[in-house]
């Protein structure tokens, strides 16, 4: 679907956003039944940042970034770029100048299945941005992409208005009907971990906490006592 831009999009209630965004990566993706993860190569340029906000989509081609231009124009406050390429691609599709435009329209920031440059600038800027690679090769402006339509991006399927949520631990994506569902999961899945974190710190085993007793031994796992040389 090339040459189409949406400007409007159906956005998640923004009290659900900065929630899921609180829980993070690693229980949002557990939360949600252990999808909507992308890729471990998607990493974040420099370490502690944490974003949570409505996608807007950019379907750009290998070399080329146009439609990352195009789509800073129906970007939100609050909003994160989600840029996919129809092909693989490392080229450097987002710069300096780019997170100082995305940043004055109050974008949250950028998750980039393409490379990205000036890595100390944005890292100084503390401008958010999760990208497949670092790469000074630069790109052109000529061919048609898409701005708010449904991409994959690193082996996930994005949605405009699907939650993003990117931290330390990698970029996880819900979608935006199952954004409240997978919240209230969360905190659920939160308030059990704090009972299990505090049995732990007093010494007792995971074993035992979460009953794996049985399991390991409808599966045949023996103890021997005694060295067996």
């Amino acid at each position: 679907m090339n040459g189409i831009v949406v400007r409007n999009i159906r956005r998640a209630d923004a009290v659900i956003i900065e929630s899921l965004g609180r829980l993070g990566v690693a229980t949002v993706h557990e939360a949600q039944g252990r999808t909507g993860l992308m890729q471990p190569y998607m990493r974040p340029l420099w370490h502690g940042a944490r974003i949570a906000g409505s996608a807007v989509t950019a379907l750009c081609h290998p070399g080329d970034n146009w439609m990352i231009h195009v789509a800073v124009e129906v970007l939100g406050r609050g909003d994160v770029l989600v840029v996919a390429c129809s092909s693989e691609s490392t080229d450097g599709a987002f710069g300096e100048l780019l997170a100082t435009s995305l940043m004055a329209r109050g974008a949250e920031g950028v998750v980039l299945d393409m490379g990205c440059r000036d890595a100390h600038e944005i890292t100084a800027m503390q401008f958010p941005l999760w990208s497949r690679a670092i790469s000074a090769k630069g790109t052109v402006k000529a061919t048609l992409g898409s701005v708010n339509v449904p991409v994959v991006c690193a082996g996930v399927q994005v949605d405009p208005g699907d939650v993003v949520v990117a931290d330390d631990d990698g970029v996880a994506i819900v979608r935006r009907i199952d954004a409240e569902t997978v919240s209230k999961a969360g905190e659920e899945r939160e308030k059990k971990e704090a009972v299990s974190r505090v049995r732990l710190e007093k010494g007792e085993l995971g074993l035992d906490i979460y009953g794996m007793r049985s399991a390991l031994d409808d599966k045949g796992l023996k103890y021997v006592d005694g060295p067996l040389d």
